[in-house]
């Protein structure tokens, strides 16, 4: 766009959470970069491809509002969940840090769980009524769903731009069903600047590489070591899911397990903390895995 080179370019981020974590845990579990998507690195990647898009300096590109909204549990069922609880508050930290503000609706399971249309809704409604007083330049949207539409057009009518992030990806789940992810199209269409990031992240041009890495956690650094498969071994749960877990091990950034390699053990009776014996062993990948995981019951102190 011309006449925009001195102009102050205002950003507002809306994030559907449900959306995001199904994209954070696909890149965490699913694909070869093994990280989660860092929020900052994010941002910072929303500025930069404005700036391009608007064809102005990225420094007078500025997020001015972010918005971060999702359905969760109540602290009494997330509490039943090992460390859920301390996982919700420790990436509620991270948002506030960057300046998102989080707004959650409960999952009511007494009359029913809540319906996901709820949280669209409240997003949609903010987004525009934000879009309005604050007056943003460019609306980023992370949202997958067709039914996010209309406010694409309503925005659009206001003349504010609309940058939609879209993932399209399948995966493998732990029983060897076929999932697959993708945006709507007519959502795409109706966006300004569509920003295909699944090939952006996995085909980076050459000068965008650094913006593309730094959109993902930085691993810490941890100590090598030579796994001997079949060597028996010992140590705690450190999470658990639905029908997988993770068994503390910090050289190799926690080891997977699947519930089909327990022995002796039912997976609904392992807790986080619990002891395990297990085996190493690897993945058709070559990645360290857990196998024959049994849970060991620690001696009752005699008193």
């Amino acid at each position: 766009m011309t006449g925009n080179s001195q102009k102050m370019t205002r950003i507002g981020i809306f994030y559907d959470g449900n959306y995001f974590l199904h994209v954070s845990n696909y890149y965490a579990y699913h694909h070869v970069r093994r990280s989660r998507i860092s929020i900052a690195g994010l941002h910072d990647f929303v500025c930069h491809k404005v700036a391009e898009e608007e064809v102005t300096d990225v420094k007078l590109c500025r997020i001015v509002d972010a918005h971060y909204f999702r359905s969760r549990l109540s602290a009494q069922e997330a509490s039943s969940e090992g460390n859920r609880l301390y996982y919700d508050r420790l990436f509620d930290d991270i948002l506030m840090s960057e300046g998102v503000t989080t707004q959650y609706l409960p999952i009511r399971s007494a009359a029913g769980p809540r319906q996901e249309r709820d949280i669209d809704m409240w997003l949609a409604m903010e987004a525009y009524e934000q879009a309005i007083t604050k007056q943003f330049s460019v609306v980023v949207l992370l949202a997958a769903d067709g039914d996010f539409m209309p406010l694409v057009r309503k925005l659009n009518a206001l003349g504010t731009r609309v940058m939609i992030l879209s993932w399209d990806y399948e995966y493998f789940d732990e029983e060897g069903r076929r999932r697959s992810f993708n945006t709507s199209t007519q959502l795409i269409n109706e966006a300004s600047y569509p920003m295909d990031m699944h090939a952006i992240i996995d085909n980076p041009h050459a000068d965008e590489e650094a913006l593309v890495n730094a959109l993902f956690v930085e691993k810490k650094k941890v100590v090598k070591v030579e796994i001997v498969e079949d060597e028996v071994m010992r140590s705690t749960i450190f999470s658990l899911k639905d029908g997988y877990g993770f068994i503390s091990f910090p050289q190799t950034n926690n080891l997977f397990f699947h519930f089909s390699f327990l022995v002796d053990t039912d997976f609904n009776d392992l807790r986080e903390g619990d002891s395990v014996e297990f085996s190493m062993s690897k993945n058709e990948y070559g990645e360290p895995i857990a196998r024959n995981v049994k849970l060991v019951m620690e001696p009752q102190e005699v008193v």
